[in-house]
C-alpha cells in the first residue's frame, strides 16, 4: 500500500510539474508558461516539453581548412597555399508545437553576418510541408545536403549550376516510396551584397524581383535502415533575379575547382548579358547499403537571352549551349559504421560509427564541368579526380583529408575567353604558349604543340570540423 501512494505522489508530482502556469511577460500581456528540460541529445544541448511538442536547440558548426597546390606551371599561374575558416555557422532552431517550426541559420566567417537559412515551417498536414522564407531549393541531392555530411570537403564543380537560397515557398509531400516538391521563389538575399541589389533595383528601376518555378520528384524503390535507392529528376524555370550582383537581367556561372583555400574561378563565363530566362534540370541516382554510399548525377543550365540586343551587339545569333556537367563519387565505412538515408530529406545524412574510437570512410570521385557555352561565352571546362580519407571521432568531430587533380582546357583562364577568332579577348590566367614558346592570355593563340594547354594542377587538403 506504501508504494501505491508513493508512486501516486510521484505521478501526481509529475503532472505538477508540467502543469501551465499564468505569468506577465515583459509587455505587461498574460501568456502561459511551461516549464522546460534541458537535455544533451549527441552533444547538441536542447531545451524541450514533450507534453507541448516543444524543442528548442542551437546549431553550431565550424570548419577549418588548409591546403597545399602542387604540380603546375608556375609560369602560366601561381596558386598560393593557405589557411581558412571556411564555415562558422550559428543557428537557433525550434519545433513551436506539434505543426509549426522555425529556423534562423547564419554564417560569420567573412566577419559580418549572412543570412543562410531564415523560415516557417508548417506540418500539420500528414505527409506535407510547407516552407516560407529563404532557404535551399529542392532541386540537387547534393546540393542540399548539408555541408556536415558531405563525403568531400567540397561539393562537385557542376553542382553550382544548381540553385541554392532564395526567398520562396516551397511544398513537399513525401511517402515511403514518392518524395515530391514544389516551389516558388525570388531574390536571393544571402549577403549585404545580394541585398543592396535587390533594394537598388526595386527603389532605381521598378524591377520585380525575379520569379522562379522549382519541381522535383524522387522514386525510391527500396527505402530501409540498411538499403536505399533514390531516382530523382528536377527542374526549374528561372527569370533573371534583382539580386544578382552581375547586373539586371544578367547572370554569371562559375565556380572553384578546389578548396575555398584557392580563390580562383578558372571556370567563369563572366556576367552574360541580355538575359530573358534560364532552364535548369537535373537526373540523380544515389542509395546505400550499410557501410556503402554512392551518387551520381548530371546538371544542366542553359540561359535564353534576348536574341535581338545580342544580334545589335555582336552581329549574330547567340547560338547559346547549356553550361552542363556530371559527376559520380562513393564512399565506403571500414569498420563497421552505417550509411543513413534522410528519408523526409531526400538526401544523405550523418553516419553511424562502427567502433567507440569512430569510424573511417574512404571516398572516390570523378567530375567534368563544362562552361563553354558559346563563341563569346567560354568559360572553360575540367575534369576534376578526387580521393578521400574521413576519420569520424564522434558525433561531433570529424577529420578530413582530400586529394584532388584537376584537367582544366585553355578556356579555364579564369573569364574573358573566346573560341580564338577574337585575338584581344583575354582572361585573367595565361593556359598556354604561343607559337613562339612564349606564354600568352590569348588562348586562340596558344600552339598545337604548346607544352601546357590549361592550367592542371594537383591539391593536399585537410579539414577539422566540430558541430554542436
Amino acid at each position: 500500500m506504501k508504494k501505491v501512494f508513493i508512486a501516486s505522489l510521484l505521478a501526481l508530482m509529475s503532472i505538477a510539474a508540467f502543469a501551465q502556469k499564468t505569468e506577465v511577460n515583459q509587455y505587461g500581456q498574460k501568456v502561459t508558461a511551461l516549464p522546460i528540460d534541458a537535455t544533451v541529445q549527441d552533444g547538441i544541448l536542447v531545451f524541450q516539453n514533450k507534453e507541448a511538442n516543444y524543442k528548442m536547440w542551437f546549431d553550431v558548426r565550424v570548419q577549418g581548412d588548409a591546403a597545399v597546390f602542387f604540380g603546375y606551371d608556375k609560369n602560366l599561374t601561381q596558386i598560393g597555399n593557405g589557411m581558412l575558416m571556411r564555415r562558422s555557422r550559428f543557428a537557433v532552431k525550434a519545433q513551436l508545437d506539434k505543426n509549426w517550426y522555425g529556423e534562423l541559420d547564419t554564417d560569420w566567417t567573412s566577419g559580418t553576418p549572412e543570412i543562410k537559412d531564415a523560415y516557417l515551417g508548417f506540418t500539420g498536414v500528414d505527409n506535407l510541408e510547407i516552407k516560407m522564407g529563404n532557404f535551399k531549393e529542392n532541386f540537387s541531392i547534393q546540393r542540399n545536403t548539408t555541408s556536415r555530411y558531405l563525403q568531400f570537403m567540397e561539393r562537385p564543380m557542376v553542382t553550382y549550376l544548381s540553385p541554392s537560397r532564395h526567398m520562396g515557398i516551397n511544398f513537399k509531400y513525401a511517402l515511403p516510396h514518392i518524395w515530391a516538391s514544389a516551389g516558388v521563389f525570388g531574390p536571393a538575399l544571402e549577403d549585404a551584397e545580394a541585398m543592396t541589389a535587390f533594394q537598388d533595383g526595386n527603389k532605381d528601376y521598378g524591377l520585380n524581383c525575379g520569379l522562379s518555378y522549382t519541381g522535383k520528384l524522387v522514386y525510391r524503390p527500396v527505402n530501409n535502415k540498411n538499403t536505399s535507392l533514390h531516382i530523382g529528376a528536377a527542374a526549374s524555370y528561372r527569370n533573371p533575379k534583382t539580386s544578382s550582383t552581375d547586373g539586371y537581367n544578367a547572370v554569371r556561372y562559375s565556380t572553384r575547382n578546389t578548396t575555398g583555400v584557392n580563390r580562383k574561378k578558372f571556370l567563369d563565363t563572366d556576367a552574360i548579358q541580355y538575359l530573358d530566362h534560364e532552364l535548369a534540370y537535373t537526373f540523380e541516382l544515389a542509395g546505400h547499403h550499410k557501410g556503402l554510399r554512392w551518387e551520381a548525377a548530371y546538371i544542366a543550365r542553359k540561359p535564353y537571352v534576348d536574341e535581338q540586343k545580342y544580334i545589335d551587339k555582336n552581329g549574330e545569333a547567340p547560338n547559346m549551349q547549356q553550361a552542363w556537367g556530371w559527376y559520380a563519387q562513393a564512399g565506403y565505412l571500414l569498420f563497421g559504421g552505417t550509411q543513413n538515408y534522410d528519408a523526409g530529406g531526400a538526401k544523405y545524412t550523418r553516419t553511424n560509427n562502427g567502433r567507440e574510437w569512430g569510424d573511417i570512410e574512404l571516398c572516390a570521385r570523378v567530375e567534368y564541368c563544362d562552361l563553354n557555352i558559346s563563341k563569346y561565352i567560354m568559360g572553360g571546362s575540367a575534369y576534376a579526380y578526387s580521393l578521400g580519407i574521413n576519420y569520424h571521432v564522434t558525433r561531433n568531430v570529424k577529420f578530413v583529408i582530400n586529394y584532388q587533380y584537376n584537367d582544366n582546357d585553355i578556356f579555364a583562364n579564369g573569364k574573358g575567353a573566346q573560341d580564338g577568332t577574337d585575338k584581344t579577348s583575354k582572361g585573367p590566367y595565361r593556359t598556354g604558349y604561343d607559337a613562339s614558346g612564349k606564354v600568352t592570355y590569348y588562348p586562340g593563340d596558344i600552339a598545337a604543340d604548346s607544352k601546357s594547354k590549361g592550367i592542371d594542377y594537383h591539391m593536399l587538403a585537410c579539414r577539422f570540423q566540430v558541430a554542436f
